[in-house]
């Protein structure tokens, strides 16, 4: 297998490390050609539409700013090039709708990164809690930005190229966590603020969001703490109670055995130790042909949330 990575900045350089140690990295883009000077080993592009049709990989990896995933996902399915798209898969309803289209028809394969689903505590949870009666869940994700954290990237905090603020971009992999363990609620009232972070953002800072359909469940999400907290997922069923922490898993207050790490962690400390395992499990699915779980379709439920609690504006919207 062969694969390319479109953006090398942050969450890009990770990518392409784990492609390169498993020996599948044949080509980097980006528009930032001093970025492009650590891979000078490989064929490298300023351009991501020449790189895909010059190089033909097998996949790509696109790790650009949000408001250019929607459209390189496209171009790459609809030159049949298996894509594998960072968070969040898009940021409005007309570019999901368009992604959607796309991976319908294309012979290739969308996956979208959500990798917090492989980290141990959130595979013990989810084959924990399968089959049981979730009767309420709550989560909170209290993180810590400032002015120089926007600073660098013009596109971060600004409505069109974010997408968002602390719900698309901080909290997202949290809400989909949600989701994926206690499933869609078919309606959420939510309310969005800026109460920290006004003189440099044009996008929230802070959130909530509850449901309206199915089981009770609140999330909470702020940029605006003083330091960055653990991010706590609560489920209560109808007979236990699981909280699950970064690398732990209690169940009614009791330690849970949930094995050792698979991968090591790397990048910041919120990534986790997913990626690994994620991008392992997307080309061994590539290669045997079965479906990967996480394809466009699975992705945009996070997406789903989002776009609905900006639309409410604190009155009972339809996910």
């Amino acid at each position: 297998m062969r694969a390319a990575v479109i953006g090398v900045g942050n969450i890009g350089t990770l990518h392409a490390k784990i492609l390169s140690d498993s020996g599948l990295l044949c080509g980097v883009c980006d528009i930032d050609e001093k970025r492009l000077s650590a891979y000078k080993d490989l064929p490298c592009y300023t351009d991501y539409k020449a790189m895909i049709d010059e190089l033909r990989p097998d996949a790509v990896h696109i790790c650009t700013p949000h408001y250019l995933h929607a459209e390189m996902v496209v171009y790459a399915l609809d030159r049949g090039v298996n894509v594998l798209c960072e968070k969040p898969l898009c940021i409005s309803y007309e570019q999901l709708d368009l992604v959607l289209e796309t991976e319908k028809r294309s012979s290739a394969r969308l996956g979208v990164c959500l990798q917090n689903r492989y980290n141990r505590e959130n595979v013990f949870a989810k084959k924990y809690l399968s089959g049981k009666n979730i009767v309420s869940a709550s989560a909170q994700v209290a993180w810590h930005r400032t002015a120089e954290y926007y600073a660098t990237g013009e596109w971060r905090g600004k409505k069109a190229t974010e997408g968002g603020g602390v719900l698309i971009n901080q909290a997202l992999h949290t809400l989909d966590l949600l989701q994926y363990l206690c499933g869609m609620p078919e309606k959420i009232a939510a309310s969005v603020s800026d109460l920290t972070l006004k003189e440099c953002i044009e996008v929230e800072d802070t959130a909530v969001i509850v449901s309206r359909a199915g089981a009770p469940v609140t999330f909470f999400a702020t940029n605006g703490a003083a330091a960055d907290m653990p991010v706590e997922i609560t489920v209560v069923t109808d007979r236990d109670t699981v909280k699950i922490m970064p690398g732990a898993v209690y169940v009614n207050g009791v330690p849970q055995d949930i094995g050792e790490e698979r991968y090591k962690p790397l990048g910041k400390a919120c990534y986790g130790s997913g990626h690994g395992a994620l991008i392992a499990d997307y080309y061994g699915r590539l290669e045997s042909g079965e479906p990967f779980p996480i394809n466009g379709e699975a992705g945009s439920g996070s997406v789903r949330l989002i776009l609905a609690a900006y639309k409410s504006g604190g009155e009972t919207v339809n996910v």
